[in-house]
């Protein structure tokens, strides 16, 4: 027999969400051509290649508010800079790429929400156990 709840109620999910290849396929349909930007073009390609971080819906938002460029080489200091940090056994580092700061879950390798150098000033980072350099 199916339980009648779900019929008039939806279950209620917690944790950062993730966003998906598909995510970022609709999300694409959406904005016109002049729209995108290089970050939401190489974001789309490291998600097909499920090889390094993934970033979270907050995090994808907050980039493209700031205009954060992200490119190939960027990407890879952020992979190097999520590696050591469990290397060293950190939950939630904050890692500085350049002028850019993100906030990494290690344990989910998701990036949780990025700050530009506009940003970082008068900024309190809180909830984090290191930082890494890259």
């Amino acid at each position: 027999m199916e339980d009648i709840r779900f019929q008039f109620y939806r279950p209620v999910t917690t944790g950062a969400p993730k966003i998906t290849a598909q995510d970022m396929a609709k999300t694409k349909e959406l904005l016109s051509p002049e729209e995108k930007s290089p970050f939401q073009e190489i974001l789309s390609r490291q998600l097909q290649q499920n090889g390094g971080v993934t970033f979270s819906k907050h995090a994808v938002k907050r980039a493209v508010e700031n205009n954060i460029q992200l490119t190939d080489e960027s990407l890879a200091r952020l992979n190097e800079g999520v590696r050591l940090a469990g290397e060293k056994n950190l939950k939630d580092p904050l890692i500085l790429v350049g002028q850019t700061a993100f906030l990494v879950n290690v344990k989910n390798n998701t990036v949780i929400t990025t700050v530009d150098s506009s940003g970082m000033k008068s900024n309190v980072f809180t909830n984090i156990d290191g930082t890494v350099i890259v």
